[in-house]
């Protein structure tokens, strides 16, 4: 596949690792995004890397591989750039979580086991284990469960290091660079406009995260992936307080959840840098930018519920980001039915960081029709919660 040419639309964490992937398997890559890399969603994330939070089935498969591929890809990024690699801030500090009511833990305790026969390590903490390893976490619980697979990564850097990889391998990045419209011949998609002039390729990755929706209609085969709000509070540097990911039982039901209204529950962990975020809620506001004070306070309640001692803590600041929403909550990955030559990587939700090199592994396998790591199928663009209407903006020259 020397000298195919592959244009990735998107700077984010996904477009990044899907960048390296098809870098480092020798394709001609740029990459384009309409502003700075990974300067939007990726920018306003948490740096998850869960298992805990997904339940048997196709997303937790994918959350494994891309688990267990996310030190092998550190480790190789760190023999090319060391620097790079360390701001990464790899850290497998695991997770817990708590359940604080009786239905809570009973809900808790089904999934976990469904988890457990799916290959993932749970933990039961009783009273004494959840107090040793989390000190300042409230004593009214009901259940606990540790996660010692769950990890976390500075989400910025992150995107960095894979796209200096891929950079190091070949990759060319082009910023403030915004697609328009697709350029078409015969059924295949041959080049886009963008707004420094025409791009031409023999793939297309549409990686652009929340706004892949709209850059999917844009290119004639639109896509439903749309943009949840979410917020989170930062803290000022504190002492040691919390020292593993923790959330309330509450959060698994929020990610799954398809209601449009406010969904809150209590997500807490720290930076190495002392700072305390807090999370997390899910609404479906478009892109409404606006951060709201009654969100951020139900935020806040949750949080103090589950660590009472936060309550007179100072909050230095809060922002929030777009998460790119799936009906269906499965990520869509794969060729486009409709237009030969494009491929989409895209909603990931809230889990985009930690299912980025799985995704990106998966995308290269099939591009280069390579036996998968796990079946995508699941992921496939033609199932009825992703195809959507609408023509796009499309320039069809002759043959």
């Amino acid at each position: 596949m020397y000298g195919t040419r592959v244009a990735v639309l998107g700077a984010g964490i996904i477009g990044c690792a899907c960048a390296r992937e098809l870098a480092l398997a020798g394709l001609e890559v740029t990459v384009v995004d309409r502003g700075a890399a990974a300067s939007a969603t990726t920018a306003h994330g948490e740096g998850n890397v869960l298992v805990s939070d997904k339940g048997p089935g196709p997303e937790l498969e994918l959350a494994q591989l891309s688990r267990r591929l996310w030190p092998q890809v550190l480790t190789a990024v760190a023999e090319r750039l060391a620097h790079a690699a360390r701001a990464v801030e790899w850290e497998p500090k695991g997770g817990i979580v708590v359940a604080t009511t009786d239905a809570g833990a009973r809900e808790l305790t089904r999934f976990a086991a469904g988890q457990r026969a799916a290959g993932v390590h749970t933990e039961v903490l009783d009273a004494e284990a959840l107090a040793d390893a989390e000190p300042y976490v409230t004593r009214e619980h009901t259940a606990a469960l540790h996660y010692p697979e769950d990890a976390q990564v500075q989400p910025a850097a992150a995107a960095a290091a894979l796209l200096a990889d891929a950079l190091a391998a070949g990759a060319v990045l082009r910023t403030d660079c915004e697609v328009l419209a697709a350029v078409t011949r015969g059924g295949r998609i041959t080049g886009v406009r963008t707004s420094s002039g025409l791009l031409e390729a023999d793939w297309f990755v549409n990686a652009a995260g929340p706004w892949s929706g709209e850059l999917s209609t844009r290119l004639g085969a639109p896509v439903d992936i749309r943009p949840r709000r979410g917020d989170v509070l930062v803290t000022t540097p504190l002492p040691p307080t919390v020292f593993h990911k923790v959330y309330d039982a509450d959060y698994v039901g929020a990610v799954g959840s398809s209601a449009g209204d406010l969904q809150t529950s209590a997500v807490v962990e720290s930076t190495r840098g002392g700072s305390v975020l807090i999370g997390s809620s899910r609404r479906r506001v478009g892109f409404d930018d606006r951060l709201r004070p009654e969100v951020l306070s139900a935020i806040a309640v949750k949080a103090l519920r589950l660590f009472p001692t936060l309550a007179g803590v100072p909050v230095m600041r809060a922002y929030g980001g777009f998460r790119p929403y799936v009906p269906d909550h499965l990520p869509i990955i794969g060729a486009d039915p409709r237009l030969t030559g494009l491929w989409h990587v895209g909603g990931h939700e809230g889990a985009g960081i930690g299912l980025s090199v799985g995704s990106a592994r998966l995308l290269r396998e099939l591009m280069l029709d390579q036996p998968t790591a796990m079946d995508p199928a699941p992921f496939r663009v033609d199932r009825p919660a992703v195809l959507g209407g609408g023509t796009g903006t499309v320039v069809e020259e002759a043959v």
